[in-house]
């Protein structure tokens, strides 16, 4: 299936969630993943992550699709690829 990863996180733990979601996805922008990934690796990547993460106060949001071209994507502006790194 391929996924879009969204996280709102306390800024002490982004850091640990971007080096998280970077093993399972690709970075296309700041607490923002996409890719393929199939069910038992996302379910795996959420175990970990609901262990680094403070349910009462941080989110995570997952768009699931069948297939990366049912979405329409529009890109303004430069592309972050996969190799470029900002911490």
């Amino acid at each position: 299936m391929y996924v879009i990863l969204v996280y709102d996180l306390n800024a002490k733990r982004t850091n640990k969630m971007l080096k998280l979601c970077r093993k399972y996805l690709n970075w296309i922008q700041n607490s923002v993943f996409e890719g393929e990934i199939t069910e038992a690796k996302l379910k795996e990547l959420l175990s970990i992550a609901k262990k680094t993460i403070d349910l009462d106060t941080d989110s995570i949001i997952i768009f699931k699709s069948r297939d990366q071209y049912w979405l329409d994507k529009e890109i303004i502006g430069q592309e972050r690829s996969s190799t470029d790194v900002f911490i």
